[in-house]
């Protein structure tokens, strides 16, 4: 029977003589002790001593001395630029091209290789190779210069679509960052795969092909286009019961148009109204690298009314840039005005009511990360999403208000608002997947108005609750969502959401919103059908089954 530990080196490292270190290690057999003296060697070679000496020593049957003599370390002499040319060296900064009597250390030369050709095929120059000449040794010292050979300036070519989309080659070419005529670069290209997955228009089929010929490099990207566009409407008659013998006209429309003939234009209408006197309005269009730049241009308009007590507008620009393969900057201004509509009950109030008008005008900036397998519906990855804005809010005098009611308020100040959101997807090969959320915000000024904050729950927030049931001025809720799937994006699951809402405007104190339920999110020839059922609690609404709600949609696509 094989012994566990067979031999006990000991190892002994002298220089010139004199003990640098020592170290004991345990082997099972000789084979053992022989490869580590071997890769002590190479460890040193690589370190600049050339010619090490080994010997080893048997004490008896299972201990073994290895006595390593290190040697003289080489160094550089010189190390010549030889033929690099300046748009080269600007960029390399490397210590090995300056200093001479530097000792030699086969890492740190390779990595100024290494940078040579990446700076090569990085602009240009995908063939690059570079290599020592006039290598000379003196002593322990060497001299030598550096030789390289570029090889042929290739450009990108036409980017070629090999699947059925139509979206167009010169807006892949943009986004992806690879027009025609653009010296070749190798990161560029490996960022290209990475960047198309967050392109929401087009899935890939298949691993893209680069070629090269006649000086160019083609890239041939298998895309087809995805069925993303929607248009969904339902419109209901009822009988009007404020006004006799009339009809009430409520509905929902939704019309969403992406990736407009090819280049990327989108184009977004939602308006939704479900009683008498509530509704809401939105529209948004975007216009990718506008004047053949790399920035988009967006522009949205939304409206709230709210019963018979607020109308708030909204009017956003955005301006954005990709910064990379899965982040985006865009900068906003944004424009807000509120009304107050019912002053009824207001007249003999002595304080400014909780809802009044207001215009507000911000700017800002949002910060996106994608680093998902699908930006659609992801399974695998990150995402992330931050907003910050500032600006100046005013309270406007409403006249059929009393003016003792605006006595000591500041019309004018400074509000601030943040919402952030991380969002986290795995899925495990057992078909069993698990997405983790985690959203923030909160709004500050020395004004606020029920009018302004921020609303939550529902389907795309906290569950179990209607449709923008909280105001909130500062929040923050998990959501815990396990699934299984059963298709590629159908899937049973359960939740829970958990979080804190808190409204500084109403004086009350902060809630706790908990829910948890079960759903399915199901893939049909037209689109996808999602449904849950959902019970929450909250400090306004207590559990039970008789609160539970019931949330689904349709998103039809064509």
């Amino acid at each position: 029977m094989a012994q566990e530990t067979a031999y006990t080196l000991n190892t002994k490292l002298f220089s010139d003589g004199k003990l640098l270190n020592e170290m004991t290690a345990s082997f099972p057999d000789s084979l053992g002790v022989v490869d580590y003296s071997q890769s002590v060697k190479d460890s040193l070679q690589l370190e600049g001593y050339f010619h090490p000496e080994l010997k080893l020593t048997y004490s008896n049957e299972q201990e073994i001395v290895l006595e390593v003599e290190t040697g003289i370390q080489a160094k550089w002499l010189t190390l010549g630029k030889g033929n690099l040319e300046p748009w080269i060296l600007s960029r390399l900064n490397h210590p090995l091209l300056s200093v001479s009597e530097r000792p030699f250390r086969y890492k740190e030369f390779k990595k100024l290789m290494d940078k040579i050709l990446d700076i090569g095929q990085n602009n240009g120059y995908p063939f690059i190779s570079v290599k020592l000449d006039s290598i000379r040794q003196i002593d322990n010292g060497i001299s030598a210069s550096i030789f390289m050979d570029k090889g042929p300036l290739i450009t990108f070519d036409t980017l070629r679509v090999t699947g059925n989309s139509k979206t167009k080659a010169i807006y892949l070419a943009r986004k992806l960052g690879v027009m025609p005529g653009e010296p070749f670069s190798q990161k560029k290209v490996m960022d290209a795969t990475k960047a198309i997955k967050n392109i929401p228009y087009i899935s890939v089929v298949s691993n893209p092909e680069l070629s090269f010929q006649n000086e160019e490099a083609t890239i041939y990207l298998p895309v087809n286009d995805r069925k993303i566009n929607s248009l969904d409407g339902i419109v209901g008659l009822l009988p009007n019961e404020i006004e006799a013998n009339k009809w009430l006209v409520t509905g929902q429309f939704d019309l969403q148009l992406y990736n407009i003939a090819g280049r990327g234009r989108d184009y977004v209408l939602n308006w939704q109204r479900l009683s008498q006197y509530s509704q809401n309005l939105n529209v948004e269009a975007r216009e990718p690298f506008v004047f053949g730049t790399n920035l988009d241009v967006s522009g949205s308009f939304s409206l709230l009314k709210e019963d018979t007590t607020f109308l708030n507008r909204t009017f956003a620009l955005n301006i954005g840039y990709q910064l990379g393969p899965s982040t985006y900057l865009s900068f906003f201004g944004k424009r807000q005005a509120g009304d107050l509509l019912a002053i009824s009950g207001y007249e003999t109030s002595t304080s400014l009511p909780e809802i009044a008008d207001f215009r507000y005008n911000s700017y800002g900036a949002t910060f996106t990360f994608n680093g998902v397998d699908d930006i659609i519906l992801p399974k695998q990855g990150w995402q992330s999403t931050t907003t910050f804005g500032l600006g100046n809010k005013q309270i406007l005098e409403n006249t059929g208000l009393p003016a003792e009611l605006y006595e000591g308020i500041t019309k004018t100040s400074l509000q601030y608002y943040v919402q952030t959101n991380l969002a986290y997807h795995h899925r495990w090969p057992q078909n069993l997947g698990l997405k983790l959320a985690l959203n923030a915000g909160e709004m500050n000024n020395s004004n606020l108005l029920l009018n302004d904050l921020f609303r939550l729950g529902g389907l795309r927030s906290i569950r179990g609750f209607n449709e923008n049931y909280f105001y909130t001025n500062r929040y923050m809720y998990l959501n815990v969502e396990p699934r299984f799937y059963f298709g590629t994006y159908s899937y049973f699951l359960l939740f829970t959401d958990v979080g804190r809402v808190e409204n500084k405007v109403g004086n009350t104190p902060g809630e706790w919103p908990f829910s948890f339920g079960g759903g399915l999110n199901l893939e049909t020839s037209g689109g996808i059908f999602k449904f849950v059922y959902a019970l929450g609690q909250a400090g306004s609404q207590p559990l039970g089954f008789n609160y539970s709600r019931i949330h689904f949609g349709f998103t039809g696509r064509f």
